[in-house]
Formats: structure tokens, C-alpha cells, sequence
């Protein structure tokens, strides 16, 4: 990616260097704040028991005493990663402020929270087990950097552009927040099937990827940013973090039923419908008669 001579977006909050501290989780048992969290992790296509089954652990895990601001550790490497990803949400804030104007909006933009292990959140306690996520509470992303070792090591998806790509979808469910879409699907979640809500869950997912497509597109068209191969490192990233990848890899088998983010085939496909178009209009997955 060419984002080489971009400035840093300035909503990001690094607290690598800070402790938990005050989350509400009692010996043996989990707080009011993990039990919102894991809804809103299920909500937004979350396995609500990782957060369940971390929060018991995260006063063992989570260094308590760390001065605010001072880094656990020096880390040359991750210190790049996190001014990448400054630079690729400042990108975001510049293709979302132009989309949102041309549809006679503004666009509020998002906070992005870096930390280590686990960190409070309006929605709760988050963990870095629960992968980047969004938290529409506090309109904030939430990002362990080392899920980027994950990223390359476990789902074989390395390069910056991957990198990119997960911010992105991230962001892509801040515009879902912005546009109201976010609030009806979880009303509609509430009224429906476990079933049902798995799929609707599989729809905003599918869509945020395919707001991360548009972002590519007119980021690219704006500012050229896009290398040779960069595509098909984001399209190697949504293909590893399909629902049926991952339950092969974890169960060996797949229950689609279960699903709630969508197989591989539909996450490359909706993430290129967004990268072909750059249009948000074309990312309607709730009118959709196949995904």
C-alpha cells in the first residue's frame, strides 16, 4: 500500500501501556459490563462465550499495575503496525467524510482504541481472544496488535493490505452505526430466531465487508494507494476468516446454521462488490435475494 507520506489519523488511543483496572468481574463470576459485552459481541457475529469464558480470567491476565502510557515492552515492530494502522484510519476518515457529504451528511468519526490483552469498554470488558471489534456503545474500534501475528501465522493472510482491510470492516460497521442500520438489524435480532438472527448477523457482516471494498475504491481513485497484489492479500483475509473455513479448521465440520459472518465465497464476493463499485448503494445485503 502507498500510504507512506499520509499523516496519522488523530482519534486513535494507544493504552498498550495500562492496566485493566476497575473492570466490574468478581472472583469466580463475570460483571454486568462482560455480560453487555457478550451480548453486543453476539450482536455483531461474536462468539459471546469467548468473552464469557475470558472475562474469568482477565485479572491473572491483565497487568494491573502498569503506569498509563509507559509500553509493556519495546517493540519496534508492533510500534510500525500501530503507526500503519493510524495512517490507514485516517485514509478511512478521508473516503468516509467525502461519501457521507455527497449523500448531504456528515460523518462523525470513530475513536480507535490500541491495547494489550484486555481494556474496558463502553460496551464492557474486551479481550484481544475476541479479535478486532467495534463497540457501538462508544462508537470506538478495539485492536490487540498481535492479532496481526494471527493474521499472517494462523490464517496465512500476511501484508499490509490485510492489515488494512480489517480496519476497514471495522469502520465499515461505525458507517452501519452512523446509518441507523445497525440499531434495526438488532431489533429485528430481538424479535427473531436464534436461527434467524445468526443470519440477519451474517448480513451486516457481509455488508461492512463490502463498505471496506468501497472504502478501497475510492481511497484508490482519490489517492491511488493500491500495489500490485494488495487486492488479493485482502481477498486472502476474508477468505481465511470465512465461517466455514473456521469451523472446518475448529470442528471439522460445518453447521451453516451457526453461521454469522458468512462463508469465504461470500465474504471475497461482497468485499470485491464493494471494490468494484465503490458505490454504498450496491451494499445493500438485506435486500439481497442470494449472498
Amino acid at each position: 500500500m502507498r500510504l507512506d507520506d499520509d499523516s496519522e489519523s488523530q482519534n486513535v488511543e494507544d493504552r498498550r501501556g495500562s492496566g485493566m483496572g476497575g473492570l466490574p468481574i468478581g472472583p469466580g463470576g463475570i460483571g454486568v459490563g462482560t455480560v453487555v459485552l457478550a451480548l453486543v459481541a453476539w450482536y455483531f457475529g461474536i462468539d459471546p462465550s469467548v468473552v464469557i469464558n475470558g472475562a474469568r480470567m482477565i485479572e491473572q491476565q491483565a497487568p494491573a499495575s502498569a503506569p498509563a502510557g509507559k509500553p509493556l515492552s519495546s517493540d519496534v515492530k508492533e510500534d510500525a503496525t500501530a503507526h500503519f494502522v493510524a495512517k490507514v484510519l485516517n485514509d478511512t476518515e478521508k473516503t468516509w467524510h467525502q461519501v457521507f457529504r455527497e449523500a448531504g451528511r456528515d460523518y462523525e468519526e470513530p475513536k480507535l482504541v490500541l491495547f494489550r490483552g484486555a481494556t474496558q469498554t463502553a460496551c464492557g470488558a474486551g479481550q484481544a481472544a475476541m479479535g478486532p471489534f467495534y463497540c457501538p456503545l462508544d462508537r470506538k474500534v478495539y485492536i490487540d496488535l498481535s492479532f496481526y501475528d494471527e493474521l499472517r501465522q494462523r490464517f496465512h493472510a500476511p501484508g499490509d493490505f490485510a492489515e488494512a482491510y480489517v480496519i476497514a470492516h471495522e469502520v465499515g460497521h461505525h458507517v452501519q452505526n452512523l446509518l441507523g442500520i445497525s440499531d434495526r438489524v438488532h431489533q429485528a435480532q430481538q424479535r427473531a430466531s436464534k436461527t434467524q438472527a445468526n443470519a440477519l448477523s451474517v448480513r451486516l457482516e457481509l455488508q461492512a465487508d463490502c463498505l471496506a471494498g468501497v472504502w478501497a475504491n475510492r481511497a484508490n481513485a482519490a489517492r491511488k494507494i493500491l500495489e500490485s497484489g494488495d487486492v488479493d492479500q485482502a481477498l486472502r483475509a476474508a477468505t481465511a476468516i470465512g465461517d466455514d473455513t473456521l469451523q472446518k479448521q475448529s470442528r471439522g465440520v460445518v453447521v451453516p446454521e451457526s453461521f454469522t459472518h458468512g462463508t469465504s465465497e461470500q465474504r471475497v464476493r461482497w468485499f470485491r462488490q464493494g471494490l468494484d463499485s465503490g458505490s454504498v448503494v450496491q451494499c445493500d445485503t438485506f435486500k439481497a435475494a442470494q449472498l
